[in-house]
């Protein structure tokens, strides 16, 4: 092969290369503005609405899906930790007319841990979306009960049944 066809390979090579390189930085850049651009979709403006516990009390099993079945036509009061007030703004986001409370919201409840039953397994605590359980293995464990939103998630996986679920009291 001649040197002048092995420098033309070499220099096709190059500039193929460097094509590649910045080709993909681009396509690299372009997705990365992308996920930069203000959120339009009406799902996810009904999501940034929610309260993101993911606690599956809606019927769907989290926020998301909720807010794209609410953007589909769902009932947007169907999120008891989000409370009225939450289905009162998804209604307005809708032009919807602002609903009774559905049954799933007319509780008002938090968790309470009986701790002389409590031996301690630290269930609760990883199931607990809103970190409002404290305690360490072994110990018993408390309820935040401001921050408590009553999804229920830590009842079941309780082994010594001692979570209850109580009305909110307001204390000051």
């Amino acid at each position: 092969m001649s040197l002048v066809v092995q420098e033309v390979l070499r220099v096709g090579l190059t500039l193929a290369l460097l094509g590649v390189v910045f080709g993909g930085g681009i396509l690299l850049l372009s997705g990365w503005a992308a996920s930069k651009r203000p959120v339009n979709r009406l799902a996810d403006r009904i999501n940034d609405l929610l309260p993101q516990i993911q606690c599956a009390k809606c019927g769907y099993p989290g926020c998301l899906p909720y807010a794209e079945a609410v953007a589909s036509g769902e009932r947007a009061d169907l999120c008891p930790p989000g409370g009225r007030e939450t289905a009162i703004a998804l209604a307005e986001l809708m032009g919807r007319p602002i609903a009774e409370p559905s049954e799933t919201m007319a509780t008002n409840t938090v968790a309470f841990i009986d701790e002389s039953k409590c031996v301690g397994c630290a269930l609760c605590i990883s199931e607990c979306p809103v970190d409002a359980i404290v305690g360490a293995e072994r110990f018993a464990h408390t309820v935040i009960i401001d921050h408590c939103t009553g999804c229920e998630l830590c009842v079941p996986v309780c082994p010594v049944d001692c979570i209850d679920l109580n009305a909110k009291v307001a204390h000051a």
